[in-house]
């Protein structure tokens, strides 16, 4: 039981980071059908930039707690990779909105290629060690143990998921999201503006992506120019667990991907006395998704898109 139990915390981690990346590409699907392939890139950019700031501002403030130095850093990556989302919409994908589903298909996966080689250029494609800024003493839960940096990623994403729920179900904004994912041509006559919807769906993707990188570096240790590419390809496995273009779905099924990766992994390594486990993370993790949707092929949650008019 107590490996049981260390595997649903390390899992429950682990989905947290993976549904707040699985919502940036069910909710960019749902309004406008596209599937964001760069949005992994986002989050290694938003990782990279909160590790320059972090380099930055410790020396320029070297008595101020880890906490503040951790949150300043990750304001100026949302920040960063919002612009960064915001201009990939306008320039790559806008242009291409009635092309057939094939360009922007591509264009998204040029995007991320892109992406990649600009942050090896800029940031040198070596691994860096991410700074250390929460104590690391670790808490006693029964037999089983969580850091504080675990704590902190799952109260961060407890509330990302609170803000953007009520974002969603209770402003304007959200009621706008909605109209545009049901109809955009009939939304637009009715006051609403697609393009500034769509623009600002990509500006929350982008913050919710880089929040789970910035969580996603403290909790390993290390950043680099290729780490957003298996988060991002594991989180849209998880979207489509759950059901693409669900929310709901998104963080049920980044949930049950984390348990089911820690879970399996751990009793892989106990059963085969360490010969099989963590490297058999992502096999157990597809094997999941191509039986759930051999069985239901929408996903555990998914629902039908409305069509356009």
């Amino acid at each position: 039981m107590d490996v049981l139990l260390q595997q649903v915390i390390n899992g429950l981690v682990l989905g947290s980071m993976y549904a707040l990346v699985a919502l940036g590409y069910t909710m960019v699907y749902g309004i406008i059908n596209l599937i964001n392939f760069a949005h992994g890139e986002v989050l290694m950019v938003g990782a990279l930039c909160s590790w320059s700031m972090i380099g930055w501002l410790q020396p320029l403030l070297p008595n101020t707690p880890g906490w503040v130095i951790l949150l300043l850093s990750m304001v100026v990556a949302c920040v960063a990779a919002a612009a960064l989302n915001l201009a990939i919409e306008k320039i790559a994908y806008r242009p291409l909105r009635n092309a057939p589903k094939l360009a922007p298909l591509i264009t998204a996966i040029g995007i991320s290629i892109l992406l990649q080689t600009l942050a090896m250029i800029i940031w040198k494609p070596n691994y860096k060690p991410y700074p250390t800024l929460l104590p690391s003493t670790p808490i006693p839960i029964g037999d089983a143990v969580i850091t504080p940096t675990q704590l902190m990623i799952l109260a961060v994403t407890a509330m990302a998921l609170a803000v953007l729920s009520w974002l969603v179900n209770a402003t304007s904004l959200g009621r706008a999201m909605r109209a545009t994912a049901e109809n955009p041509r009939v939304a637009s006559l009715m006051g609403v503006k697609p393009d500034v919807v769509i623009s600002a769906t990509f500006v929350i993707g982008a913050v919710l992506a880089t929040i789970a990188g910035v969580m996603w570096a403290s909790n390993y240790g290390t950043v680099q120019h290729a780490m957003g590419f298996l988060p991002g390809l594991k989180a849209f496995t998880a979207a489509v667990f759950g059901g693409i273009g669900n929310l709901t779905g998104a963080v049920v099924g980044g949930l049950l991907l984390g348990l089911i990766e820690s879970i399996g992994s751990g009793y892989l390594g106990e059963l085969t006395g360490g010969v099989l486990g963590s490297q058999y993370t992502d096999i157990l993790a597809f094997l999941v998704l191509i039986l759930i949707l051999t069985l239901r092929p929408s996903g555990l949650l998914g629902e039908r898109v409305a069509d356009r008019a």
